[in-house]
C-alpha cells in the first residue's frame, strides 16, 4: 500500500502545535511504524523520532506587528523549507495550525502535486472567514478538533474529518487534585491558584507583570493563597524572571516550576489563563478560570475589530456564551483579574457549574484522536 519508508513532514509552530502533532504522531507511529517524519516540531513531537530541520521557537511569535519584526527570518525558513519538501517530494504534508505560515506553503505544495493536510482548523467561524477561499486552495484535507466546524468545510467542498480533540484523551475526565498539589509539595490546608501567561514569547511580555500584580493582591488578601505559574521551557522562564525582577515583584510568594501545567491546573482551586488552548486545558480540567490576555496595542487596536463573536476564549465560544470572565487588553488589570478569581475561590455555586458544564463539554470532544487523525493521513497517502 505504501513506499518502503513513507516521508511525512509537518510543520507546528508553537506548544499547543506541538502538543497536538504529536498526538497525531502517536497514532501515525503503530501503523507506519519506519516512516520518516520530519520539518518543524517540539519536544513533545520528538518522542516520537520527530526530526527537527528548525527550532519551533523560530515561528512562535504572536501579534501583527511582533510578526513583522520577526517576517525576513520567518520567511527565509518557509523559503528552504518549502525547497527542500519540493526536492524531497514527501507523501504527504500536514500543517498543525499556525496558519499565516501553513497555507502559503501549502497552496505551493499541492500545486507542486503534494497531497496537504492542515491540521486544526483556523478560526474562520470567529474571525477572517473569507479564509476558506485559501484554505480551499492550500488544503487536500482538513483535520478538524470541534464538531461544529466539520459542517463548515463540507459545505465548502472541503475533505474534512472530525477527529475530537486530542486534549480530550489526555486529560482525565476526573482529577485528582490531591495528588497534583502532593506531587508539587504544596500545602493541602490551603487554596491554590494557577497562573498561566502563556508560552509564546509575546505573551509572557505583555501579560507577565499584571497577572502577577493579581497574584500580588490576591496574597494580600489571603496570605495562606498558594500560586503556581508553570513555565514551557528555559527561555520562558528566564524571559519571565526578568520581567519580574524588573517590576520589584520578585518578592510575591510564588511556586514557579518547569513544565508540568497540567500538574498545575489539576491542583488549582482557579486559574488566571491567557486565552488560546490553554484555557481549554482548564475546561477540560473542570477548574474555575478566568481568560485574561494583553498585546501591543497597535495589534489590538486592528484585532478588536475583526472579530464575528463576543467571545475570544475557547470554553466561551463553545458554550455560546460567557460561562467564564474574559479580561482582555485594557480591561485586564490586576484589580479586575483579582476581583474575578476572588469570586470563583469564594463561590461554590460557581464551581459546581462550572464543574458540570466542562463535564459535559468533556464528553463532546472525546474521540479517539490519535486513531482517527491517523486513519485519515494513511488514507491521503493512498489516495496519491
Amino acid at each position: 500500500m505504501f513506499a518502503d519508508r513513507p516521508v511525512i513532514a509537518m510543520v507546528a509552530g508553537e506548544t499547543s502545535g506541538d502538543m497536538l502533532a504529536a498526538r497525531m504522531l502517536s497514532g501515525l507511529r503503530l501503523h507506519l511504524p519506519d516512516s520518516l517524519m520530519h520539518g518543524i516540531g517540539g519536544p513533545r513531537m520528538e518522542e516520537y523520532d520527530f526530526v527537527n530541520d528548525w527550532p519551533m521557537d523560530k515561528l512562535s511569535v504572536r501579534g501583527l506587528f511582533e510578526v513583522l519584526a520577526h517576517y525576513r527570518e520567518i520567511s527565509g525558513i518557509r523559503k528552504q523549507l518549502k525547497q527542500k519538501l519540493l526536492d524531497e517530494k514527501p507523501d504527504v504534508f500536514i500543517g498543525v495550525d499556525a496558519p499565516d505560515f501553513n497555507l502559503d506553503l501549502e497552496i505551493q505544495l499541492k500545486h507542486a502535486g503534494i497531497p496537504t493536510m492542515h491540521y486544526i482548523s483556523p478560526s474562520i467561524w470567529a474571525w477572517r472567514g473569507g479564509r476558506i477561499k485559501k484554505i480551499a486552495e492550500a488544503v487536500s484535507h482538513m483535520l478538524v478538533v470541534f464538531p461544529f466546524e466539520e459542517q463548515i468545510y463540507r459545505d465548502a467542498g472541503i475533505p474534512v474529518t472530525y477527529v475530537g480533540h486530542p486534549l480530550a484523551q489526555v486529560i482525565p475526565m476526573e482529577i485528582d487534585t490531591a495528588a497534583a498539589r502532593e506531587e508539587l509539595g504544596l500545602d493541602p490546608r490551603f487554596k491554590v491558584v494557577a497562573i498561566l501567561p502563556g508560552s509564546r514569547i509575546s505573551e509572557i511580555k505583555y501579560n507577565t507583570e499584571a497577572f502577577i500584580r493579581a497574584a500580588k493582591i490576591l496574597i494580600e488578601r489571603e496570605p495562606h493563597l498558594q500560586i503556581v505559574v508553570p513555565m514551557a521551557g528555559n527561555k520562558q522562564r528566564s524571559y519571565y524572571i526578568k520581567l519580574v525582577v524588573a517590576a520589584k515583584l520578585e518578592g510575591v510568594p510564588i511556586l514557579l516550576i518547569d513544565g508540568r501545567s497540567h500538574t498545575a491546573i489539576a491542583a488549582a482551586d482557579a486559574v488566571l489563563v491567557a486565552s488560546g488552548t490553554a484555557s481549554l486545558e482548564v475546561a477540560l480540567f473542570k477548574k474555575p478560570m478566568v481568560i485574561a490576555y494583553k498585546m501591543m496595542e497597535a495589534s489590538w487596536q486592528i484585532l478588536k475589530h475583526m472579530g464575528y463573536q463576543p467571545w475570544v476564549g475557547l470554553p466561551n465560544i463553545l458554550e455560546k456564551e460567557f460561562v467564564v470572565p474574559e479580561l482582555l487588553q485594557s480591561a485586564a488589570t490586576p484589580l479586575a483579574m483579582a476581583d474575578a478569581i476572588w469570586q470563583q475561590l469564594n463561590s461554590e455555586s460557581i464551581q459546581r457549574d462550572l464543574k458540570d458544564r466542562f463535564t459535559q463539554m468533556h464528553h463532546t470532544l472525546l474521540r479517539d484522536t490519535a486513531n482517527i487523525s491517523a486513519q485519515a493521513v494513511m488514507d491521503v497517502i493512498a489516495r496519491r
